[in-house]
């Protein structure tokens, strides 16, 4: 028993020593460069320093002298600290006075890397000017949005079927919702304004959906608005015959297919496909604006009349880049959008 506490003191006592020579070697150090700061670092407060490892052999000291002893380690480690700070603040107070020395203010800048635009803000753009050269201006609207300008008001009352087709998210409030549509904004602007009404109505809309490769909860929707006095389809389907010339150019070809929208009477979907395939895509619906409609909106349809119609901005970017999964449009990878840069 006595060898085991005689052992023990002379660990202590060699623990002790070893303790006071890292302060000696802390109280002497001097550092020239960045490289030696790093070494400085390492050794002392690196995750494997020597100073850790006096903690680690903290078993070895008699129970008497553990209180001691850590409080030494304590302060060696606070004071290696304190000198890195010194070292580093000093090491940086000489680079800054060196680069001020031998900065040349006639060397050219560093060039500022440009991002890329996000390929829906691209496609957004580029329809808003389509439409933008034939007298379509821009109107927006809030997308927290009520029951009736997002619904009631488009002719979809509330035991209405079509309001399962487009379900949306609905908040605390009652009869308030994430708006499915921008529909809301089309009744939003016949309620205050007079025709003749010439506008597209872009914004982002939400769906309760199933994520897929072609779906999401939320996209962009570029709806357009006509009223005035004789509009007829034939004003509809010219409008769209130019729009889709001027958008796709002659890689494509188009179709009107019959459909049945609550908000339109007569409605019709356009369907697109590339020239030498077989399979038709839908693009968008359309049609006459509903006589209820423009009745809800004060509006005689004795008087006017008007089409409308909505295209998802996301499903045209697909079709224009050749994109097979709409959900890389969201997840924000760098590498994808830098793929855009030049675009437009």
């Amino acid at each position: 028993m006595a060898f085991f506490v005689a052992q023990n003191f002379f660990m202590a006592t060699a623990l002790f020593d070893r303790a006071t020579n890292i302060a000696s070697e802390l109280e002497q150090a001097t550092i020239a460069d960045a490289a030696a700061l790093e070494l400085f670092r390492i050794r002392y407060l690196g995750s494997k320093n020597i100073i850790k490892d006096l903690f680690a052999e903290m078993k070895l000291v008699p129970n008497e002298r553990k209180k001691e002893f850590g409080q030494v380690v304590n302060a060696l480690k606070q004071q290696a600290e304190e000198k890195y700070e010194i070292f580093k603040q000093a090491l940086s107070l000489s680079d800054t006075g060196t680069k001020q020395q031998s900065q040349d203010l006639t060397m050219p800048g560093f060039p500022v890397p440009l991002g890329s635009r996000h390929p829906v803000s691209v496609i957004r753009k580029k329809v808003i000017d389509i439409f933008g050269r034939i007298g379509f201006q821009v109107a927006e609207g809030p997308e927290i949005e009520d029951e009736w300008h997002n619904f009631t008001a488009l002719n979809i009352p509330e035991d209405h079927p079509a309001r399962d087709m487009t379900d949306s998210f609905y908040i605390e409030m009652p009869g308030v919702i994430l708006r499915s549509q921008t529909s809301n904004v089309q009744i939003r602007v016949m309620e205050t304004q007079k025709p003749p009404i010439r506008i597209i109505a872009p914004g982002r809309v939400y769906r309760n959906e199933t994520i897929t490769y072609k779906h999401h909860v939320f996209f962009h929707q570029l709806e357009g608005l006509y009223v005035d006095k004789n509009v007829s389809f034939a004003d509809l389907k010219q409008t769209m015959y130019y729009f889709f010339k001027e958008f796709f150019g002659d890689a494509f070809e188009w179709r009107f297919r019959p459909s049945f929208f609550p908000f339109t009477e007569v409605s019709a979907e356009l369907d697109i496909r590339k020239k030498g395939t077989t399979q038709w895509m839908e693009i968008l619906g359309c049609g006459m604006v509903h006589p209820k409609v423009l009745e809800n909106c004060n509006i005689d349809p004795e008087v006017y009349s008007g089409y409308a119609w909505g295209m998802g901005i996301e499903r045209l970017v697909l079709l224009k880049y050749g994109i097979p999964d709409i959900r890389l449009l969201t997840e924000n990878d760098v590498r994808f959008l830098e793929q855009f840069e030049a675009a437009w």
